[in-house]
């Protein structure tokens, strides 16, 4: 049995087929790969890994995913993600394991999950009532 070698990308938008397209000078630092859809015209980026080291909340540093776990004790199962980084992360974060669910990888970070950052505040029931009738009746110039 023989496998597809090429992996046809689809645009997330009209469903087309993407064909890679030349990246900047700065866009190298960034991005892998950008893709142009023939279709739509509209332009997917393949980030760098080392971006997923970077923002508020923890990323899984192979694929990305936000739905990582924490850990109290190493699995001895999966595997561990190496590198410098990882070595950072792990000094860093003062030693909070993670797992990632799709990977079945082990890895150090210094940022908390995405479920226990803070979310923004909503306007309450109040609040909304209060906008409301101050639209209502505009204050007059005496």
């Amino acid at each position: 049995m023989r496998y597809k070698k090429s992996v046809v990308m689809k645009c997330g938008q009209c469903g087309g087929k993407l064909r890679r397209v030349h990246r900047s000078f700065f866009e190298r630092f960034s991005y892998m790969a950008i893709y142009q859809c023939k279709g739509c015209d509209r332009e997917e980026f393949v980030p760098r890994r080392y971006r997923y080291h970077l923002g508020p909340a923890c990323r899984c540093p192979v694929c990305g995913s936000i739905r990582v776990t924490k850990l109290k004790s190493p699995d001895r199962i999966d595997r561990f993600h190496g590198g410098f980084l990882n070595l950072v992360e792990r000094f860093a974060g003062r030693g909070k394991l993670f797992h990632c669910r799709w990977c079945r990888l082990q890895f150090y970070d210094r940022r908390p999950l995405n479920s226990e950052l803070p979310k923004p505040e909503e306007p309450t029931m109040a609040d909304r009532a209060a906008g409301a009738t101050e639209s209502a009746n505009p204050a007059k110039p005496a």
